[in-house]
């Protein structure tokens, strides 16, 4: 494996300070730092009052209370989890009821089938940890150059704070789900500020399955907390 691949892996001095006791929640949640923007995903916990774990190695993934898959390429996420030997205890962890929150590329890898999965130099097409019956497409709404930003409507957070500022960075979206699955939000064509791959067509951006929340946007980019306090409500029973 070429130094390359490490070059997003977090040192101790990257997890922030823990919040006040006055503020903490008392959940351990980690952020999955093996590649992508794990950092504002950490930054986001603490502000909540979390207290943040950067994981990377499987004994890692002990005594959490949940997970965050951040955004970035899930390619590289799904062959560096599997060099580092966290896939395994996180697929079992997953089918036990762990609870999960991806964005992006963490949508990708909660998903149990990626409608074009990239492939290998042998052709071995990538793998997810699953857990969500949903069916995802890559890249779905274009290239790095055609991100584009928009509201949503969300449910199952705090409507009285107007809808959820949603950043798309060559976000996938979900072309099916199965029964187990609520849809949380869709990007409408109605309203969206980038249509050209839309077709006329609603796009499911933000789904949940039990303990499995995933949104195609990276809310923690814009300041926006609601996403990860639903999740924080979910690891809690609250929601």
């Amino acid at each position: 494996m070429s130094s390359a691949a490490f070059e997003h892996l977090p040192t101790q001095s990257e997890t922030p300070a823990e919040p006040a006791p006055s503020a903490q929640t008392g959940l351990r949640i980690g952020v999955l730092a093996l590649q992508g923007d794990f950092r504002e995903h950490v930054a986001t916990l603490a502000v909540l009052g979390a207290r943040p774990v950067t994981v990377r190695r499987p004994e890692e993934l002990d005594r959490l209370d949940g997970l965050v898959i951040p955004g970035g390429e899930s390619t590289s996420i799904d062959k560096l989890a599997r060099a580092f030997g966290v896939a395994e205890p996180l697929k079992r962890k997953i089918s036990e009821g762990f609870p999960v929150y991806g964005s992006c590329a963490g949508m990708i890898l909660l998903a149990d089938e990626i409608a074009d999965p990239a492939q290998d130099l042998s052709g071995r097409p990538q793998e997810t940890f699953g857990g969500l019956d949903i069916t995802v497409r890559r890249n779905a709404f274009g290239r790095q150059r055609e991100s584009f930003e928009t509201d949503l409507d969300f449910k199952d957070i705090d409507q009285a704070r107007g809808p959820v500022h949603a950043v798309f960075i060559r976000g996938p979206w979900v072309e099916r789900v199965g029964d187990s699955v609520e849809v949380l939000a869709e990007v409408d064509p109605q309203h969206a500020s980038h249509t050209a791959t839309l077709g006329g067509r609603s796009r499911i951006v933000a789904v949940r399955s039990g303990n499995l929340l995933a949104t195609s946007f990276h809310p923690e980019v814009t300041g926006e907390r609601r996403v990860h306090e639903l999740f924080i409500r979910m690891i809690k029973g609250e929601a």
